[in-house]
């Protein structure tokens, strides 16, 4: 098949998915087509059977604001004539969802369209008021929907109650690059023999209450000797940092900034917190994960989706800073718990959220579009 993807190209798990699943099809015998302002954080420069087209934002004195919306669909619709495309795969509903109507209307039907809701466009974005109406209409419009989590699919259906099913998709990832392996060399950049390494990794937004995972591990390393890397960059930062000077604990908290290896990083780590206010599905939780890291994490959204409760990690309420440092020290404190929880979030991975399991069901879905 010959696919367009269209996606946010910047650091966030729908654009981290959306460059996944292009990388599987095209490994897959698939032609995939990216089309965006940039090339995707996690997309190689150089792939076989990947292409990347460009768009290019219009400047005109009339227009106060870029018309990103239209010059995309335009885009679209040039890539498909030129490339044969089948159908256009868009993460994320506004604007892709509705930039992929107007190609396909340009087009006169001759493009499927499948629109993949990842969260926030639809827990954050589409609830504006001046956005809900459109936001629907994007996903009515569509020739096929999925939601990346229950959860997820749930809250689309309560809160725009669409005129069509919503299928519900994981998120997925290679679990042959997320693995584990504890390199001691890479340790040791960050922590001394004996110290605990805790991760976490976002891009810094209030809703994911960084501040809340410096408390956790100021009470955690009361206890037991470690280290908390924070990795990511966002509005949150400045405040974090403020934090650590405040609890005096500045030697054991490193920033890391934006990093490209991700799975290097998860290796290392002992445990990973996630404290969220609300996570769509947890792509990070389930990256760590994969690296056979334990997960202590709000009980919100679709976490308990990703996180067994008990067996892969813990799971608390929104803002119980205590218990999550209390569940922190109980999985570092018994080797033999952290390792039983490890092994269990490796297996639930393999089980439930390879690429090899679900990139498939995209490809059934695809084939099922193109037969309609």
């Amino acid at each position: 098949m010959k696919i367009g993807i269209t996606c946010y190209p910047t650091y966030g798990g729908s654009g981290a998915i959306a460059a996944e699943l292009g990388i599987h099809l095209s490994q897959r015998g698939h032609e995939v087509h990216f089309v965006s302002y940039a090339l995707p954080f996690r997309l190689p420069t150089f792939q076989q059977n990947i292409f990347f087209h460009q768009v290019e934002t219009m400047s005109y004195p009339l227009f106060e604001h870029s018309p990103y919306t239209i010059t995309l669909a335009a885009k679209m619709v040039d890539v498909t004539q030129a490339e044969g495309l089948d159908l256009l795969h868009v993460h994320y509903a506004i604007p892709h969802a509705v930039s992929a109507f107007l190609a396909r209307e340009t087009l006169g039907g001759r493009v499927k369209v499948l629109t993949t809701l990842h969260g926030t466009d639809i827990t954050l974005v589409g609830t504006d008021p001046s956005l809900h109406s459109i936001t629907r209409f994007a996903i009515d419009m569509s020739d096929q929907v999925t939601a990346v989590s229950s959860y997820l699919e749930l809250r689309t259906r309560q809160t725009f109650q669409p005129n069509r099913p919503i299928r519900v998709i994981p998120n997925f990832l290679d679990s042959a690059r997320f693995r584990p392996g504890r390199e001691a060399e890479a340790r040791h950049r960050f922590a001394r023999p004996g110290e605990r390494i805790l991760l976490h990794l976002s891009n810094f937004r209030p809703v994911k209450r960084v501040t809340d995972v410096i408390r956790i591990f100021a009470a955690v390393r009361q206890e037991i000797p470690g280290k908390l890397l924070m990795v990511g960059d966002g509005v949150e930062r400045t405040t974090a940092q403020h934090l650590v000077r405040e609890l005096n604990i500045e030697k054991h908290v490193v920033f890391l900034s934006r990093q490209e290896d991700i799975p290097g990083l998860m290796k290392i780590a002992d445990l990973f917190l996630l404290p969220s206010e609300l996570e769509s599905f947890g792509l990070a939780a389930l990256e760590a994960m994969s690296c056979g890291v334990p997960v202590i994490a709000s009980r919100v959204g679709g976490l308990p989706e990703v996180v067994e409760d008990g067996v892969s990690g813990l799971l608390y309420p929104v803002g119980d800073v205590e218990g999550m440092a209390q569940g922190s020290i109980q999985i570092l404190a018994d080797e033999t718990l952290h390792d039983r929880m490890a092994q269990a979030a490796r297996q639930r991975v393999l089980d439930h959220f390879d690429a090899d399991q679900v990139v498939p069901q995209y490809e059934a879905l695809y084939e099922e579009l193109l037969e309609d």
